[in-house]
């Protein structure tokens, strides 16, 4: 799963054989953090804590070996063909099915398995073999939601996309996460139809589920454990999971909730005056949970086990997958797109739309994950609501910060500035933090639940937002900015008397007076893996939403998560509705409807902007081509089409596959790589990047196709970004009866660039009066090779 930020306010068993041997586990073990405020004053001769115990290393780990498509129908001979490939290693079946994890055999062709590395290295140079990867963790990366995009299609409509689609009835929404609290009211099935037929997925029993707790609104559970046990010290238990479909940590929960929770009437919120409805995306839609992720080392999946939740998800017939999981993109790597693009590659090929994070490495350039093209890669927004406590000084002038405490009125209470935690200097009093640098490095101030041990009444924080942190609801915490904590600095230095300050339990603000952002932890373009293609996508509410609390000791918030990882199922929920709406849209029509349509405001008409260090204006990569407008997506009028074909020039292009390779992925033999002259610019992605423009004329090719009006013509207008020239040929696009596909060229001059730049942003719209198909255009200057700028 996707990191998310915490927001203040839950089939196949083990195929491992228990004769496998077991690697030592006896170590030390970890040392506990030192939160004692100052030095300690020790002699220096004083022993320090003992070293941390070296990374865990299992004797045998788990490697995935990846084949291609695959080359029988019955999955049974294609996990007979992988145990006959572990076979020419380790030398006989027996050995072979001691080893074997999983055999991926419906979606695609591969398996994973336990083997010396040596035997991995063997097996990597088999002609069967396309790729070796040895396997890794990934991390796990609502009321407002649908009145504030609802907004966009003011006046409301009972014609919209929700009733016209019956609210998603008859979807099936997989969702590929931490498991699932069935129990919730969010999975109630009152009303609903009967299962579709095309569903051949179960519900698997096991600790604390059974089938049982299916019904038609989850209509299949399954959990997948195998590849994360082999890489753990020890395997997990039942004392500190679930081990089975049963959600722990509530990640799985929220997000299933979001993209498809029943409606749940009379939700109330601290600081809200009235009682409001929460639902899903698509609320009549149902769910299949994947249990791939796990409650372990703060939120844990396998890659073998999430591959093993592809492959089956796509034998059991799911029309979407909501995967809010991903890795971390450091640097140029193959291996990074293969965790996630894989398998989704083969869902898409199959025409289910796979929709994934852009990650939580924000406000960081170049941090996005799940940036291939196939996948829809979604940015979290703030809403507009805010959850904002007051401090009050005694001169009567009151501040707001955020704040999720929900506990009683503090009286007025001495306040200090300080630079250190001890229990001393804190006792009975709130404090106050400055985010300070030294040598240009943040200094850590102390988390809240460390102050609140010492003895502290509440907590300041004068931080950026993308420093804040976790507060706990019962703790008077309030993050301030910059200007607004000095104002409360100001007013401790200048007040003749020790300064008191009251605080407030948290209020909830609503409406257009309250800005909407990109959050800070949304991760940037461009894709540092392939700079041509845009990602962030579509960008979406992920920040606050008010989802079911799992019941559990460890969370007692309402927004337990929040992130890129909420954004996701937003936008899976309003893929499932608009592939109700149109049955015959590919995946790559959907994410084109949702990009050319989608806005550069919030609802109220106010432009975005992006958190970080600094605040600034939002541009596309911070949120693709916007936040997303469901209704205008019904009717986008042109899109921008792509099928495998694209996805292989792709992979030639920039993951250098090779024919061989793209022959395995298809299972087709006359498939091969787009010859040399073919460019990776011109992939037809509803977008365009050139992030080397060298000052001579760059023509990229884009093809529409036309799914409005049939006779119709549409013609540019173009928003050039800063000190570029831009041209389109032709200057307008003709459809009728014998045309709904045109082609058109758009060539991009440095103009009055002379040196290497950022990139620049702008936009190019097709219109015909009543469709505005918008992509965004993003360029940087290259006149020095290897050189930033």
């Amino acid at each position: 799963m996707v990191a998310d930020s915490p927001q203040p306010a839950p089939l196949e068993t083990s195929h491992a054989s228990p004769d496998m041997p077991e690697p030592d586990f006896s170590g030390p073990e970890e040392p506990e953090p030192d939160f004692g405020g100052g030095d300690s004053g020790g002699p220096p001769d004083t022993p320090g804590p003992p070293p941390p115990p070296p990374p865990f290393v299992p004797e045998f780990p788990v490697y995935i070996f990846y084949l291609g498509e695959r080359k029988h129908d019955d999955p049974r001979l294609v996990t007979q063909s992988h145990l006959e490939i572990l076979k020419s290693v380790l030398g006989s079946e027996e050995a072979a099915n001691k080893s074997m994890v999983y055999s991926y055999h419906h979606g695609f062709s591969g398996f994973a398995a336990k083997l010396k590395p040596a035997d991995a290295e063997k097996l990597k140079n088999h002609p069967d073999v396309m790729i070796l990867l040895e396997n890794r963790k990934l991390v796990m990366q609502t009321t407002r939601t649908w009145d504030y995009l609802g907004l966009f299609s003011t006046p409301a409509s009972s014609k919209g996309l929700l009733n016209e689609t019956n609210m998603g009835s008859g979807a099936i929404i997989g969702v590929i996460d931490s498991g699932i609290w069935s129990e919730s009211g969010a999975f109630d099935d009152n009303g609903y139809g009967p299962i579709p037929k095309h569903w051949k997925g179960e519900c698997v029993s096991a600790d604390q589920f059974s089938a049982a707790d299916c019904n038609r609104k989850l209509i299949g559970a399954k959990y997948y454990i195998d590849g994360l046990n082999a890489d753990l010290r020890t395997s997990m238990n039942t004392s500190s999971e679930h081990i089975s479909p049963r959600d722990h940590n509530g990640h799985g929960t929220q997000v299933s909730s979001t993209v498809a929770g029943s409606f749940v009437s009379n939700v109330t919120l601290p600081g809200l005056s009235y009682a409001s409805t929460m639902r899903g995306a698509a609320p009549k839609a149902h769910i299949a949970m994947y249990k791939a992720c796990w409650d372990v080392e703060g939120g844990k999946c396998s890659v073998a086990d999430v591959w093993k939740a592809f492959d089956e998800a796509i034998h059991d017939g799911v029309d979407v997958l909501s995967v809010s999981i991903g890795g971390s993109v450091e640097i140029k790597s193959l291996d990074v797109e293969v965790d996630i693009a894989i398998p989704a590659l083969h869902a898409v090929n199959k025409g289910i739309p796979v929709v994934s994070p852009a990650g939580n490495g924000g406000s960081r350039s170049a941090s996005v994950i799940n940036v291939s093209p196939w996948i829809l890669t979604v940015a979290a927004t703030t809403l507009d609501r805010s959850f904002s406590a007051s401090v009050t000084l005694e001169n009567n002038k009151t501040l707001l910060g955020e704040s999720r405490y929900a506990g009683p009125e503090i009286g007025f209470t001495d306040v200090i500035f300080s630079r250190d935690h001890g229990v001393d200097q804190i006792k009975g009093k709130v404090v106050m933090y400055f985010e300070a640098k030294t040598n240009g490095n943040p200094m850590p101030m102390p988390m809240p639940d460390i102050v609140q041990e010492n003895g502290a009444i509440g907590v300041i924080y004068v931080n950026n937002p993308i420093e804040r942190f976790e507060c706990p609801e019962n703790f008077p915490c309030i993050h301030l900015d910059y200007d607004i904590g000095a104002q409360i600095y100001y007013y401790m230095e200048t007040t003749r008397r020790p300064p008191k300050i009251k605080i407030g339990p948290y209020k909830t603000i609503i409406g257009e007076s309250v800005a909407s952002k990109v959050g800070a932890s949304s991760a940037r373009g461009p894709s540092s893996f392939s700079p041509a293609i845009l990602k962030p996508d579509i960008a979406a509410p992920g920040v606050t939403l008010a989802t079911p609390k799992i019941p559990t000791d460890e969370d007692t918030r309402e927004f337990a998560y929040a992130g890129t990882s909420m954004a996701t199922p937003v936008i899976a929920g309003i893929v499932a509705l608009l592939k109700l709406s149109h049955p015959d849209w590919s995946p790559a029509i959907i994410k084109s409807a949702l990009v050319t349509t989608a806005m550069k405001t919030d609802p109220h008409g106010v432009p975005l902007t992006a958190d970080g260090s600094t605040h600034k204006l939002a541009d596309a990569f911070d949120y693709g081509g916007g936040l997303v407008n469901l209704e205008k997506a019904t009717d986008p009028g042109l899109v921008y089409d792509m099928d495998i074909n694209d996805y292989i020039h792709y992979l030639c292009s920039e993951a250098s596959y090779t024919d061989k390779r793209v022959s395995a992925l298809t299972g087709n033999v006359i498939n091969k790589c787009p010859s040399s002259g073919s460019s990776i610019l011109d992939l037809n992605v509803p977008s365009i990047t050139i992030p080397s423009l060298k000052g001579n004329n760059i023509t990229v090719t884009r093809t529409v196709t036309n799914v409005g009006n049939v006779d119709s013509v549409y013609k540019p207008v173009i928003e050039a970004p800063l000190g570029f020239d831009i041209k389109v040929s032709p200057d307008k696009l003709v459809f009728n009866k014998g045309t709904n596909k045109v082609a058109f060229t758009v060539s991009v001059s440095s103009g009055s660039h002379r040196a290497n730049s950022a990139f620049y942003f702008g936009s190019l719209t097709w219109s015909d009066g009543l469709h505005n198909v918008t992509i965004p255009v993003s360029v940087r200057t290259r006149f020095l090779d290897n050189y930033f700028l």
